[in-house]
């Protein structure tokens, strides 16, 4: 039983890759097999519009773009449950991730009166980090780029759910940079307490992401 999970973050060893980690860690402990591909390391675009998977009379079950991401589409293709992660950047996924759900979902978003699938039902968590306070959510919408997120993944693969950690721990050192409006100390502290509950729920995510697939 196979597990992959997504890094959209560009920071590796920090808040959505550490979370992320500690998901697979949870999937690997109650038996699945897993694998963490960062997208950064990855050179590739967003989609073309080459509409080659709109082709009549062609089935094709994944992007046809030849580049780096193309492996990464035939693991998920093989996989029985996959992870996603991003911090939130200007109110949304990073600029990697975009590109890589418009590649991961288009070629299963049919044109036809019949409904959009991937071919089968894979279970799929996506794991948000921001900068902002839980408070400031409704009034940023953030809420509503989660659901939307939510309702395209579940609309191709049949299942998902997501998990949302706020207040990160930004930077390594608060005094190097100009963000008056935030207290290094403050962050710091919940770094070293909420966001090790944030982590043990990522790693029970991943192991309820495994029984899922075992039911």
């Amino acid at each position: 039983m196979k597990i992959i999970a997504i890094n959209g973050s560009p920071r590796k060893n920090w808040n959505t890759h550490i979370l992320l980690e500690k998901c697979l860690d949870g999937a690997k402990e109650a038996g699945a097999e897993t694998e963490l591909i960062h997208l950064y390391d990855l050179n590739f675009k967003g989609c073309t519009s080459c509409f080659v998977c709109k082709l009549k009379d062609v089935t094709v079950e994944k992007c046809a773009m030849n580049d780096e991401l193309k492996p990464v589409l035939e693991k998920i293709r093989a996989c029985d449950a996959l992870v996603l992660g991003s911090p939130v950047y200007f109110g949304d996924v990073t600029g990697e991730m975009r590109s890589f759900l418009e590649r991961l979902l288009f070629p299963y978003s049919s044109y036809e009166l019949k409904p959009s699938s991937f071919g089968k039902t894979i279970n799929t968590a996506f794991i948000y980090t921001m900068n902002a306070p839980k408070f400031a959510l409704p009034f940023v919408n953030y809420n509503l780029i989660f659901k939307k997120n939510r309702k395209n993944i579940t609309r191709i693969f049949g299942n998902s759910t997501y998990q949302v950690v706020t207040s990160t721990y930004q930077f390594d050192d608060y005094n190097k940079y100009a963000i008056s409006v935030f207290n290094g100390e403050k962050r710091l502290k919940r770094r070293e307490t909420v966001f090790k509950k944030d982590c043990r729920k990522a790693f029970l995510l991943g192991k309820k992401l495994y029984n899922i697939i075992r039911l």
